[in-house]
């Protein structure tokens, strides 16, 4: 398991960058968890993620468990870096 830290830079996660994290946690065959606070949701859920309501200067984690756990969390990571 692989848990990864990251600050959002931009006003938060709307619709469409919530849709691309979800596509990117799918193409994954470890489970891939966002956790804000004390809520944790599935990646691969998009309803789950809405219902984080991050905002920009959050601190996000991200949880991967499985056999590509590093390339996943690698990704995500970036991707939300950049967001």
């Amino acid at each position: 398991m692989i848990r990864t830290t990251v600050t959002i830079n931009s006003e938060g996660l709307e619709v469409r960058p919530i849709a691309m994290l979800v596509q990117k946690a799918c193409k994954y065959t470890s489970k891939v968890h966002i956790e804000v606070g004390s809520k944790k949701v599935n990646a691969k859920s998009i309803m789950g993620m809405m219902s984080l309501s991050v905002h920009g200067g959050d601190e996000v984690v991200i949880i991967t468990e499985g056999v590509d756990e590093t390339a996943a969390a690698d990704e995500i990571k970036t991707y939300l870096s950049n967001q």
